[in-house]
């Protein structure tokens, strides 16, 4: 079962990793908002179309957690994503996957102090290699590189359908850089990737991880996001250096280690003689 949840998550990391070159190629077609809007309206309109056919809308859920809806549409879609294509449109998808490349370090110390779940030994030891690799991925080795840098289905459905409509309010006061009837086939193959991919079966995979490995290990995977960037960066023209070469396989070994597929053997003590 885990070997399974783990296949998806590296699935998962896979399309996140393209995301941030989709949305890099995107933002030259469509606005910030826009871009978001076209993507989580795509996709909450596909998953009620799943949550539909599994006779999961349930209007009594909605009324007991309307609130909790419109609080995380408002900041975990609409704020994230306005501000992800945002950036995405004055930086590289490598720079702004290095920032998201502190995901996991950020979920696992939440947890910590949230919900009180202990961070192993193994999990830090895991963390620790695939930060280090993160930053060698992304930086080639250069520390000016650094100093210049420019959970359910239902819940996720609904997030989505709040975040998406403010999205689109946004979009009357932006500006795109090209008309609707100007955009290429290629930019709404981006969009629609991010949409059915990154934001439906991307997300489906990252809850379940969540629910069957915990918050922890699951954020885990988040270090091979950047890893997918480079490869696709390097596809597009980029150069590969040893520091990217070294950073890669920090990141799998962290990755492995903490997510426990790679385990710390411990000494055994040798009991003393009388």
């Amino acid at each position: 079962m885990k070997n399974r949840i783990y296949l998806m998550l590296i699935g998962f990391a896979i399309f996140t990793g393209a995301t941030f070159n989709l949305a890099k190629y995107a933002v030259h077609y469509f606005s910030p908002a826009s871009a978001a809007a076209w993507r989580f309206g795509i996709a909450a309109l596909v998953k009620v179309l799943i949550l539909g056919l599994q006779k999961q809308i349930k209007s009594k859920i909605i009324k007991i957690h309307w609130k909790m809806y419109i609080l995380l549409g408002i900041i975990g879609i609409f704020g994230f994503n306005a501000f992800f294509f945002l950036g995405m449109q004055y930086t590289s998808p490598l720079n702004g996957a290095l920032i998201m490349g502190t995901n996991p370090l950020v979920t696992a110390l939440f947890a910590y102090f949230i919900l009180k779940n202990p961070i192993t030994k193994q999990q830090m030891l895991g963390i620790s290699f695939a930060l280090v690799g993160v930053i060698l991925v992304l930086t080639q080795g250069s520390l000016e590189i650094i100093q210049t840098l420019s959970i359910s289905m239902e819940t996720t459905t609904y997030t989505m359908i709040v975040g998406s409509l403010c999205l689109v309010i946004l979009t009357a006061f932006s500006l795109s850089p090209q008309p609707l009837s100007h955009v290429t086939w290629s930019a709404w193959g981006a969009i629609l990737f991010m949409a059915l991919f990154t934001s439906v079966l991307g997300y489906l995979w990252w809850n379940k991880g969540m629910a069957t490995i915990g918050a922890s290990n699951t954020s885990l995977f988040f270090n091979l996001v950047p890893v997918v960037t480079m490869i696709l960066s390097i596809l597009t023209g980029a150069l590969i250096t040893l520091p990217q070469v070294i950073g890669t396989c920090l990141v799998i070994l962290g990755v492995l280690t903490a997510s426990g597929f790679l385990r710390i053997r411990k000494k055994q003590k040798v009991p003393a003689s009388l």
